[in-house]
């Protein structure tokens, strides 16, 4: 027995082959998380720190909030692998990556029926939020020119859009000076309807945005609607106003489950769509895509020319380095799957959220906002007000490790809270399946507070959900 006075002794770090990797000093010291130590530490000690520390992340596989890919297969790991070092932009030290570059934009123009006869040209991006901006920035030039060549003003310029788009497009309104005209929602009706848009139209509006696929519940603005008024204005005032695509989710989901929906470069005032490659375009992030029309869609004088890296090349992003992995992941993609296996894959998908929506609705607690849902989106409301409400289901479920967000909608459905699951590659029935269980058991945990018993439909659920396990389990 140690007494008071005995002291433990002062253990060193031998650095020597028999000590493991936690028994060194680094592991009984506060890790520096503000200022920059003075000295190193050996490559495994500071790779099992940062490892061990993220292990209080979530667990991208139950991460149901997300749209971004959270798997790809090993051959595409080793694409990205053996091209991470080097810098996208460098052009002429590496120009099959450009080469590359340009065989998926001239498939996605094809892909969202680009006219014949003209050009369509594009750019990869980091995401479809650098896209947006760069696709709203060419309609700002080009409705600026315009009016110069007229001799009208161009001090109040105006972009209009639903109150279902994405941060980023407010974000180019502030930062880029344009006045942003929001559609708001209705408490039933959670797309941009080209009625609604009308009144907020004018000579200043610089373009409308619509969306393929909503965040908040997967559905898609009547597109062909808001073409067909814009011819209307074109012919009766003269305005020609262009439609922006935002097709960040829908835009690897339409042309392969919904080939006869018409969004696309099909409706003569879409001019520019932008899609993102790293949500079910399959790639990790980041990786959004830029596609217009025509060239004479993207005003020559965004174009800049430089010759620093050695010969000149063209640019036309937000961003300068970035990296070449995701364009070849996507080429990989695009060789690997084709059409056919990007329509197994989301078919796959679609019927999975089909399947977690109706085991939802099946309980009479939830009530689908998105019927006619064109995304793996599981969007739902309480169907009566309860002792318990979304967001209370919401932490319930953290605690199974599911990420499932919760939250109201815009003005004016701001009264309507929902719950919101994006089903992705990796979401299997058997996930379904018990993500589903663990909603109903987390009604169920509610419930039981109140009453202090079980529903019998609740009851009758929970013993279906037994049964079900043991089948499996046999």
């Amino acid at each position: 027995m140690l007494s008071k006075k005995t002291k433990l002794r002062s253990v060193k770090d031998p650095g020597v082959s028999h000590a493991s990797t936690y028994s060194k000093r680094y592991f009984r010291e506060d890790v520096p998380k503000h200022v920059m130590p003075e000295n190193s530490m050996p490559a495994r000690a500071a790779y099992q720190l940062v490892h061990d520390e993220l292990n209080l992340d979530g667990n991208p596989t139950l991460n149901m909030a997300s749209f971004v890919t959270t798997w790809m297969e090993p051959e595409a790991h080793q694409i990205v692998e053996e091209n991470i070092e080097k810098n996208f932009i460098d052009h002429d030290e590496y120009p099959q990556t450009e080469e590359i570059e340009k065989r998926c934009v001239d498939m996605l123009a094809r892909l969202y029926n680009a006219p014949i006869g003209k050009t369509a040209v594009g750019t990869s991006t980091v995401g479809s939020s650098e896209a947006i901006i760069l696709g709203l920035l060419a309609h700002k030039w080009s409705w600026k020119k315009r009016r110069q060549d007229e001799g009208k003003p161009i001090d109040k310029p105006n972009l209009v859009m639903g109150a279902d788009v994405h941060v980023c497009w407010e974000k180019f309104c502030r930062y880029f000076d344009v006045e942003p005209r929001i559609v708001p929602m209705e408490p039933d009706d959670y797309v941009m309807s080209a009625e609604r848009a009308r009144p907020f139209i004018d000579e200043n509006t610089i373009c409308v945005g619509a969306i393929c696929g909503t965040t908040f519940t997967g559905q898609n603005d009547p597109v062909r609607d808001i073409n067909d008024m814009l011819l209307e204005f074109r012919k009766n005032k003269g305005w020609d106003i262009p439609i922006h695509i935002d097709a960040a989710s829908g835009g690897f989901i339409a042309p392969f489950v919904y080939p006869d929906l018409e969004w696309d470069f099909r409706l003569e005032q879409v001019r520019s769509i932008n899609t993102s490659g790293h949500k079910f375009g399959l790639t990790y992030p980041g990786l959004g895509w830029l596609i217009f029309r025509d060239e004479d869609d993207l005003p020559e004088e965004l174009i800049f020319h430089v010759n620093y890296l050695g010969g000149e090349m063209p640019t036309f992003t937000l961003n300068f380095s970035r990296g070449s992995s995701m364009v070849l992941a996507q080429y990989y993609n695009f060789l690997r799957l084709g059409k056919a296996g990007y329509r197994h894959i989301m078919s796959n998908i679609i019927d999975n959220a089909r399947y977690l929506s109706d085991k939802l609705v099946e309980t009479g607690r939830f009530e689908l906002l998105n019927g006619t849902q064109l995304l793996p989106i599981v969007a739902v409301k309480q169907v009566k007000k309860e002792n318990y409400t979304v967001f209370d289901i919401s932490r319930k479920l953290s605690e199974r490790g599911w990420i499932v967000p919760a939250y109201t909608l815009p003005p004016n459905a701001q009264e309507t809270a929902i719950l919101r699951m994006v089903c992705k590659e990796n979401f299997s029935r058997d996930l379904a399946e018990l993500l589903a269980s663990d909603i109903i058991d987390a009604c169920e945990w509610f419930e039981r507070g109140k009453t202090g018993k079980v529903t019998e439909l609740s009851r009758r659920h929970h013993h279906q959900g037994e049964h079900q396990h043991l089948h499996r389990a046999c």
